[in-house]
């Protein structure tokens, strides 16, 4: 499973509104954000004084200095935010509980009075010295920076409680899509167990009746079903196949059915060099080319062809199992595997690639089928937990 406890929390307050969660954050993003901020709060103030002072509160002349103070007292906590952290090693944005409540306290105590003594310099020309010991002016910067302070740490608080929300929200999609594929794979080797045993029968009761009249034959057919097995019980185990290897399965279980089916049964496995190591999930062709047989070759009296071939289209690699056998229309339902169907192809395909992967179905002139694959080219299947 991924970790997903890197997910971060809320760089900025704002980001609390999801609008504000639309854009990547960057210093010049979270300075207007800290305009935006500064302002909201330097209105919010002026509403509150002309409401519990004077009705005459929120005049132009009165709104301007409140904005120009806020806005003051947002760019220092911002900087003090920013350099408490690179200077702390991330200590403030990590902090919980009582430390973050003492830290955001500290920050407000000294970027409130600050803030404001500047504003008055600024806009009235008022000594900073004298409001900075001026006891009524530090009572209110102090009750304000409280009230700042608080109001982050309510801020910060929701915006935990969404990262965690978040993380564990990951964590159960990616529980989700594991147990997915390994539903997927379950099936894969259920699959299996139904139909190993009966081609192993039929197999062996092809040697026996082959040991008297023909035995050169028999002694091939049971060296290619050797390591038809030996393909097969590593495939089984491993998390990823190549093509290469699948291939290999594929004649080896072909050259078996050869010997039964004779003249019957033609194949050829056509693979570029370049793609003999590329990466799929083991057994993924398999029973498409045991549907082949089953459903397109078997049921004609003069058999056919089946060509195994991939080759890179764009940024996927297409693999192609085409047949010269009965068809969609005798063998409209052609079920990958004795069973499963293609939709449960289509279902493997999507738990171990996602959306990157699809199959497509078509029918062959002047008769078969084909199954094409498509696979991403530069992604590997979806890790799958082997089977002991």
């Amino acid at each position: 499973m991924k970790n997903t406890d890197h997910i971060p929390s809320l760089a900025h307050p704002l980001e609390l509104i999801p609008l504000f969660r639309r854009w990547p954050r960057s210093t010049a993003r979270d300075m207007l954000y800290t305009v935006i901020w500064s302002s909201g709060m330097g209105l919010t103030f002026a509403a509150l004084e002309a409401v519990l002072l004077r009705q005459d509160a929120l005049a132009a002349q009165n709104i301007w200095p409140l904005l120009l103070m806020s806005n003051l007292i947002g760019a220092m906590i911002h900087a003090g935010s920013v350099l408490s952290n690179r200077f702390l090693h991330g200590w403030p944005r990590r902090a919980r509980g009582l430390p973050r409540v003492l830290f955001s306290m500290a920050l407000m105590g000294v970027s409130v009075p600050l803030g404001i003594a500047l504003g008055n310099l600024i806009w009235r020309g008022t000594n900073p010295l004298k409001l900075l010991t001026n006891r009524s002016v530090m009572t209110e910067a102090l009750v304000i920076g409280a009230v700042v302070a608080l109001l982050l740490y309510m801020v910060r608080r929701a915006a935990d409680q969404r990262a965690a929300k978040a993380v564990e929200e990951a964590r159960q999609k990616e529980f989700l899509a594991s147990s997915a594929r390994m539903l997927a794979e379950a099936r894969l080797r259920a699959l299996q167990a139904q139909i190993e045993p009966h081609f192993l029968y039929n197999t062996l009761a092809n040697v026996v009746s082959l040991i008297g009249p023909r035995p050169a034959q028999a002694q091939h057919m049971l060296e290619r079903f050797i390591d038809y097995l030996r393909a097969s019980l590593a495939a089984s185990r491993s998390e990823e196949a190549t093509l290469d290897s699948e291939s290999k399965l594929i004649a080896a279980y072909l050259d078996v059915l050869a010997v039964r089916m004779g003249e019957r049964l033609r194949y050829r496995i056509e693979l570029p060099d370049e793609l003999r190591q590329f990466r799929i999930a083991p057994m993924l062709l398999q029973p498409v080319v045991e549907n082949a047989i089953a459903h397109g070759l078997e049921p004609k009296v003069e058999g056919g062809e089946i060509v195994v071939s991939a080759r890179i289209e764009g940024a996927q690699v297409a693999i192609r199992i085409s047949d010269t056998g009965a068809g969609l229309n005798e063998a409209a339902s052609r079920k990958p595997g004795g069973g499963v169907g293609l939709s449960n192809l289509r279902e493997r395909l999507r738990s171990l690639y996602g959306a990157a992967a699809k199959v497509e179905l078509s029918e062959n002139q002047p008769c078969g089928m084909t199954v094409r694959l498509m696979l991403p080219l530069n992604a590997s299947p979806t890790s799958i937990p082997s089977v002991p």
